[in-house]
């Protein structure tokens, strides 16, 4: 991964210019294209599966008429005066049908039809009058709610009031405001006091808002084809800037860090992608595993935020690991801070006055670190007091309630309230299935005086049925508030009663509406907690322990992450549930949490707190794994990653933090539970509690199983390969001339090791190799790249082997001149060179691969002829390889092998040839097929003996014995 992302990094660094163009039409592709397509996002909170969705579906499909969505109109009496006063009669009357006439409302009741209900309070100061629309929520136009609300000046000419409410007028959308700028711009004052630059703090910014500006883009074009809450690009906006600017933060960093220390420009950029960037990878993967885990609840608009987030996320990492590079090829030096500032200071690690620098990170860490134990214990103790308040959390799906003061929705909710009891504003619907009875009425009656019977219940609307007497509905108003436990309890009791009801009249019930499909949501979201946490948990704990070689230091990690989103939880609930401090923070009605929250605060939280674990960690691991000093790792790690994981956090706080005093709905409780949880995470946690516990771990924080590490990859977070790579690259830069050198190396296995073998093989030269089979192939195979060597090291063309193992493949041909490359006898000759240029030459030659596949047959020809002691059999495309006498198919495959035009073909010779004649005829025809550039390598079983040097070919010739290396030890 690290040598990876480190050519990746030197690529963006080398061509600043493509990567940058590359990213702009990236930008302006998928944003406008999301604009152009025109979709907009919509509140459904609709859960397949439940007994309420379920229940409604039906409905839509045989009862539609009460399907769909519902609004209630208040109209309140002047004072002393009555709503059946004849005035107010009269414009109720004209409201009614005025509602009728409205495009997409499908019927409207009067608050003195027969079929209202209790719709006039019992003084007559106050009706309500319900309208339903054609569909639901989702797909009730704004032009109808506006001609809804537009009814209004008919009821005030008749000096009514009136005020309009239910969930298809509640405002659940939100949009971007001025006061999320203002996160912007505290993160871009941390970039600067962090850099002491302002072209140094711009690039993160800069960065971040062209991820999030190709994440939202991406976003709002899927709205043109499915459901998405406005929460989604919101959370997409809200995580993209947090990790976008910390991602680049952390790869910047080390870049400044190491240009201060004289580092070449270029090779610094691609040595910080590689080191920082692996971080960065593996910390957004386990931000990603953790917003895909919302998968795992099977909520689809819940489902669509977290893939939303994790596409943010995605995107801020690609950023991080191309664009940002691209932008230091163009800053060039000029990032490095300037001599004696104190950016340059610190990356020296010298102080003002000159002596070793004490950071105030190496200050903090040695004061934790003095007394661990007591560090600890108070750290759990705070964070556990602030989880307090998180015991009596209590969830829900926004209602009325939750409306701003003095909107409509807020009015005509609490003028319910007030005129006829807080459950009137979220009557539940009960549908009956009637189709197996035969006496519907009674039985609706009957089922009617059930209901009625239940606790909490304050009216049970008569009953009737579909006109096709399908189904039939009974509604229930709770005396108690929407999202009441009283009203959740009903709905628990009406189904506990459906077994009963359905053996007594043959009617199986369900429950549904807005308020059931709600308490399912809240129930389903918490039934989802434990699996969720497991599988996310689970996997990152899995991830971390692949980073970290640790069975510790992941749990150490995971727990560490249950305190800090429990504190977080508590401080959500004190604010926006008991109301501690709401006016503050403009919290106009407290009550139930948004019953999403915890599981999206847990997926969101854990993942940027395993961002801090990993910067942090890594560093210790990184010093640990080169001195074994574990008291020392935690204090150097830690004092090494401070100051940026401080940054990172801060700015993460400032960007969340923005959205609450002005946010509205929904995403205000969100922004400040990941506000406070990054908090106490990040402060807490990792810069707390981490250093102390790994204190007290010692070196056991390092133990890993030996077969659980055999059975992990390792990931190299440290850079450790890199840095071999780095230097196989100066060894085998140094080869100059050199096709193929090889210094002390042994290939095989560790069981059975080959070598070790230095040599030295210059560009163009013929080489023979003599040994047995076995010790050919797996030397040809480690030179070619195809296996790893051992131990020792080794180049081919100035790529070193095996930390660059893919370039060399792409440099060497591999061929067996000793018999078919294939089992079967009907091969040509024609189609092993088509397949082999159809592989190599570019896509736009493929008209010239049969002439060029002839072209090289005739080749073939002229050399055999040329070369030839004995008479030759012409080779002719058509012929298979079982055709050819043994030295013409060698000269074939040969020529095969060399139609991958590579610099170095490696050939292997199975049997020994009929008469030395026919293999100096090869060898012959080799060297004349060849370019002389090409470095050729044949093995073959004969011992090694002098090569004939009558050939006018210039070609150097030399010889290795494998016989002696296995027995001899090294060969130069």
């Amino acid at each position: 991964m690290a040598t990876l992302l480190y050519r990746l990094g030197r690529f963006s660094y080398r061509h600043a210019w493509r990567v940058i163009l590359v990213w702009a039409v990236l930008l302006l592709g998928i944003l406008g294209g999301g604009f152009a397509l025109g979709g907009q996002t919509q509140e459904s909170f609709a859960i397949p599966g439940t007994e309420s969705q379920n229940a409604l579906d039906r409905l839509e499909a045989v009862f539609p008429s009460v399907a769909g969505a519902s609004a209630q109109v208040v109209l309140v009496a002047p004072e002393g005066d009555t709503v059946t006063s004849a005035a107010s009669e009269e414009g109720i009357a004209d409201l009614v049908s005025e509602l009728e006439t409205i495009n997409g409302v499908d019927s409207v009741i009067s608050p003195f039809s027969e079929y209202a209900g209790e719709a006039v309070t019992d003084d007559e100061s106050m009706a309500i009058v319900r309208v339903q629309f054609d569909g639901a929520s989702t797909e009730v136009t704004d032009a109808t709610l506006d001609e809804v609300k537009a009814t209004a000046s008919i009821a005030e000419d008749a000096g009514l009031r009136a005020e309009f409410g239910g969930q298809v007028f509640q405002d659940n959308t939100f949009g971007i405001t001025i006061t999320e700028a203002f996160g912007v711009i505290f993160a871009g004052v941390v970039l600067f006091i962090t850099f002491g630059s302002l072209l140094a703090a711009g690039m993160p910014l800069l960065s971040a808002l062209v991820g999030v500006g190709i994440a939202i883009g991406g976003i709002t074009a899927y709205t043109a084809f499915a459901t998405v809450s406005s929460t989604a690009p919101l959370l997409a906006l809200m995580i993209g800037l947090a990790v976008g600017i910390d991602y680049a933060l952390f790869v910047l960093s080390r870049h400044r860090n190491q240009l201060a220390n004289g580092e070449d420009p270029e090779e610094s950029a691609a040595m910080a992608v590689g080191t920082a960037g692996s971080a960065v990878v593996f910390a957004g993967v386990t931000v990603i595993i953790a917003l895909l885990g919302l998968l795992v609840v099977g909520i689809p608009f819940l489902s669509v935020m977290g893939v939303g987030a994790a596409f943010a996320v995605l995107i801020a990492i690609g950023v991080a690991v191309t664009l940002l590079p691209a932008l230091m090829g163009l800053a060039k030096g000029r990032l490095a801070p300037k001599e004696g500032s104190r950016a340059w200071r610190r990356a020296q690690a010298v102080s003002d006055s000159g002596g070793p620098a004490r950071s105030m990170g190496q200050r903090w860490v040695r004061g934790v670190m003095k007394h661990p134990l007591l560090v600890s214990l108070g750290v759990v103790a705070l964070l556990g007091t602030l989880a307090i308040p998180a015991l009596s959390l209590d969830l829900n799906v926004p209602d009325g309630g939750s409306e701003p003061a003095g909107s409509t929705q807020r009015e005509a909710y609490d003028l319910i309230t007030e005129g006829f009891g807080p459950g009137y504003n979220g009557p539940l619907i009960v549908a009956v299935d009637i189709t197996q009875t035969t006496d519907i009425l009674d039985d609706l009656d009957a089922i009617r005086d059930r209901l009625s019977g239940l606790d909490d219940v304050a009216y049970v609307q008569q009953g009737f049925p579909d006109e096709t007497l399908d189904t039939a509905i009974i509604q229930v108003t709770p005396e108690s508030a929407p999202d009441s436990t009283e009203t959740k309890q009903l709905v628990e009791s009406i189904r506990a009663l459906a077994p009963e009801i359905e053996d007594e009249f043959d009617t199986p019930i369900s429950v549904t509406g807005t308020t059931a499909v709600a308490i399912d949501i809240s129930n389903r979201l918490s039934a989802a907690l434990l699996p969720f946490a497991l599988v996310v948990v689970g996997l990152s704990i899995v991830l971390l322990m692949i980073v970290f070689r640790s069975v510790l230091v992941p749990l150490k990690a995971a727990l560490g992450f249950l305190l800090s989103v429990a504190a977080s939880f508590g401080v959500v609930v004190a604010i926006f549930q008991w109301g501690w401090g709401a006016e503050l923070l403009h919290v106009d009605n407290p009550g139930p949490i948004l019953s999403f929250l915890p599981i999206l605060l847990m997926a969101v939280l854990f993942g940027l707190a395993m961002d801090y674990e990993v910067f942090l960690v890594s560093g210790m691991r990184e010093e640990f794994v080169h001195t074994g000093d574990a008291k020392r790792a935690v204090e150097k790690g830690f004092a090494g990653a401070a100051r940026v994981v401080t940054a990172a956090a801060l700015i993460m706080f400032f960007v969340f933090f923005a959205f609450v005093p002005e946010g509205s709905g929904m995403i205000k409780p969100i922004a400040l539970g990941l506000a406070a949880g990054i908090a106490f995470d990040a402060f807490l946690v990792r810069m707390t509690l981490v250093p102390a516990l790994m204190t007290l771990f010692g070196k056991a924080a390092w133990w890993m199983p030996r077969w659980l590490g055999k059975a992990l990859p390792h990931a190299d977070i440290e850079g450790e390969q890199l840095r071999d790579h780095r230097a196989a690259t100066e060894w085998a830069n140094n080869q100059q001339g050199m096709a193929i050198s090889a210094d002390y190396l042994v290939v095989g296995t560790p069981s059975e090791p080959l070598g070790p073998l230095s040599i030295e093989i210059p560009e163009g030269a013929l080489v023979i190799a003599s040994g047995d089979a076995s010790a050919r192939r797996v030397l040809a195979a480690t030179l070619s790249g195809r296996l790893d060597p051992v131990s020792g090291r080794a180049q081919v063309l100035g790529v070193p082997l095996p930390s660059d193992a893919a370039r060399v493949r792409s440099l060497v041909a591999l061929a067996n001149v000793g018999g078919s490359e294939r089992s079967e006898t009907t091969v040509t000759v024609g189609r092993l060179l088509a397949e082999r240029l159809e592989t190599t030459q570019p896509w736009y030659r493929f008209l010239e691969t049969k002439r060029n596949a002839e072209a090289w047959v005739e080749r073939i020809n002229q050399v055999l002829r040329r070369v030839a002691t004995r008479e030759v059999v012409r080779v002719r495309a058509s012929h298979t390889l079982m055709e050819l006498p043994q030295l013409e198919r060698a000269v074939a495959l040969a020529a095969v092998a060399l139609a991958e035009r590579t610099p170095v073909i490696m050939l292997d010779q199975l049997d020994s040839f009929a008469s030395s004649d026919d293999e100096q005829d090869f060898i012959a025809a080799l060297e004349a097929l060849a370019p002389a550039s090409t470095t050729i390598v044949l093995g073959t079983p004969l011992p090694a003996r002098a090569l004939d040097e009558s050939s006018t070919d210039a070609r150097l010739k030399l010889s290795i014995d494998l016989y002696s290396l296995t027995t001899e030890g090294s060969l130069r």
